[in-house]
């Protein structure tokens, strides 16, 4: 069985889609389309801006979105998911791809995200940090411990948590952590807490957003970062992507029940190959792909 899998943040690249764009007529028309519903020209940036403007999330999230999308769509008859999943903001793009959702919505909805995630970012500085060689339940030990907000944010692979919190939470956490007996414990280049209570105003503004648009049962099940379970009903569906932005992402679980429910081949869908990494360390048996 196939499953295809869907990035989150921090996968941008400048020059994504260019190639879409150039070479196929139905991506380049999704390009223009999304340009207008955005009302500035994301595909600017995304072909020909700099780092730096591809790092502003109103960017990031759009863009890797888009790109994850639109490769999907011009795969054609050859895209026949028979689960799909993302990571964080991917789960946006795995809903779209697997029908729950239509492009245009699921662009508002990620451009909606991106700037309610931002505005929360900017009302309250925080940060987020990867711990790299601690079992799960020790750095959930060590995180219960510490007052300040600081939670597990990213269940990326075994051995692999990202942690989210305030500035000083992360600063505490890390220290501990190494003493714990973390091999690494890295600051993260981001914006601010995702996936912790710290998200709670975005999901406010976001829930709202979300209970104004339509769902469809999808084509196939889509398991989602809240449960790591598999979801086709479209008010759950909801309720999950609602729950996503102060949860963790629990992209480890996601990953082991695909495989425990037949998947033997992911495939990554838009920019990077960084979930074909984690795939692999949480799966060695699967094969696991770009598209």
């Amino acid at each position: 069985m196939k499953a295809y899998v869907f990035p989150g943040q921090g996968a941008q690249f400048v020059g994504m889609g260019k190639d879409l764009y150039d070479s196929n007529a139905m991506a380049k028309e999704m390009f223009e389309k999304a340009n207008e519903i955005l009302g500035f020209r994301i595909t600017d940036l995304m072909f020909a801006g700099t780092d730096e403007d591809l790092r502003q999330t109103r960017v990031t999230q759009p863009a890797i979105f888009l790109h994850s999308v639109i490769l999907a769509k011009t795969l054609g008859e050859s895209f026949r998911p028979d689960m799909t999943a993302g990571h964080s903001l991917g789960e946006f793009s795995a809903l779209v791809a697997a029908g729950a959702l239509s492009f245009e919505d699921g662009l508002r909805l990620v451009y909606a995200r991106a700037m309610a995630m931002q505005k929360a970012c900017e009302a309250e500085p925080s940060t987020m940090a990867a711990i790299i060689g601690l079992a799960d339940d020790k750095v959930e030990e060590v995180l219960s411990g510490i007052d300040e907000v600081v939670v597990p944010a990213n269940y990326n692979s075994p051995g692999q948590l990202v942690i989210s919190g305030s500035v000083k939470g992360i600063e505490v956490a890390c220290e501990q952590l190494k003493a714990a007996g973390a091999k690494r414990a890295l600051p993260l280049k981001v914006g601010g807490a995702f996936h912790s209570p710290l998200m709670e105003p975005a999901r406010v503004e976001l829930a709202a957003a979300i209970n104004a648009t339509s769902f469809n049962t999808p084509v196939c099940p889509v398991y989602q970062n809240v449960s790591g379970k598999p979801n086709t009903d479209p008010a759950q569906i909801r309720e999950n992507l609602i729950a996503q932005l102060t949860a963790p992402v629990r992209w480890t679980q996601s990953v082991q029940n695909m495989v425990a429910g037949g998947a033997t081949h992911f495939v990554e869908v838009g920019p990077g190959t960084v979930l074909q990494g984690l795939v692999k360390k949480i799966a060695p048996d699967v094969e696991a792909v770009s598209a």
